[in-house]
C-alpha cells in the first residue's frame, strides 16, 4: 500500500509540474483575487479532475473484460503520455502569466469554483492523460482495491497540495517565472512524461510475452 501510494505521489508531481491554462490561472487568479479566492478555484480543479479519474477508471475497468484490452491500453496509453512528453520537451517559450496568460476577473468564490472545473474539465488533454493513469493502473496486478485507492489519493492530494502552495506563493513566484525558467520545467516533465510511457509500453510488452 505504501507503494501505490508514493507512486500515486510521484505521478501528481509530474502533473502539477505541467504549464497550461490551470497553472496561469491559479498564478493569476492569486495576484488578482487572493489565497482564499484561488483555494475555491483549486477545489474546482479538482472536483473536475475526480470526475475524469471516475469515469476513466470505471470506463476501463468494464472493457478489461475483453480478451487483450490491457495490451492493447498499454500500448495506447504509453503512446498518449509519450506524446504529452514530446509535445512538453519542444514547446516554445511562453510569456510571463501577467503578459498573455490567462486573466481572470475578480469573481465571487462560486463563479471561481466554476471557472476553475471548466478550465480544467473543457482541456481534452486532461481526459486523454487520465486514460493513460486507469491503463496504467489496470496492468498493476499486484495492486488490489486500497491500493488502486491510495494511488489515486497520492495523485489528486498532490496535486491539490502543490495547486495551493503555487497560489501562496504566486507574488514572490512571479518575478521568477522567466521564460528560461518555463522552458527548463518543460523539458524536464517532457522526458519524465516519455520515461512513464515507455515503462507503460514495457508493461504492455510483458502482458504479450514479448520481454
Amino acid at each position: 500500500m505504501t507503494e501505490a501510494l508514493l507512486e500515486g505521489i510521484g505521478m501528481g508531481l509530474v502533473l502539477s509540474a505541467m504549464i497550461g491554462p490551470v497553472f496561469f490561472a491559479l498564478i493569476t487568479n492569486s495576484i488578482e483575487n487572493g489565497f482564499r479566492h484561488t483555494v475555491v478555484l483549486a477545489l474546482g480543479i479538482l472536483c473536475s479532475d475526480l470526475i475524469y479519474v471516475l469515469i476513466t477508471y470505471f470506463g476501463v475497468s468494464v472493457f478489461a473484460r475483453y480478451p487483450n484490452f490491457e495490451i492493447v491500453l498499454g500500448y495506447a496509453g504509453g503512446a498518449i503520455l509519450m506524446a504529452f512528453g514530446i509535445s512538453s520537451f519542444f514547446k516554445p517559450r511562453s510569456a510571463r502569466p501577467n503578459s498573455g496568460g490567462l486573466p481572470l476577473p475578480k469573481t465571487g468564490k462560486t463563479k471561481g469554483f466554476f471557472k476553475g472545473f471548466g478550465i480544467n474539465g473543457v482541456n481534452p488533454f486532461v481526459l486523454l492523460f487520465w486514460i493513460s493513469i486507469a491503463g496504467l493502473v489496470s496492468l498493476k496486478d499486484h495492486f488490489g482495491k486500497a491500493d488502486i485507492t491510495l494511488y489515486y489519493m497520492g495523485i489528486l492530494g498532490t496535486v491539490f497540495s502543490i495547486d495551493l502552495l503555487k497560489a501562496y506563493v504566486a507574488k514572490k513566484l512571479r518575478s521568477f517565472i522567466t521564460p528560461r525558467v518555463m522552458l527548463i520545467l518543460n523539458k524536464t516533465v517532457g522526458l519524465l512524461l516519455v520515461g512513464f510511457g515507455l515503462r507503460l509500453i514495457w508493461f504492455a510488452l510483458g502482458k504479450q510475452g514479448v520481454v
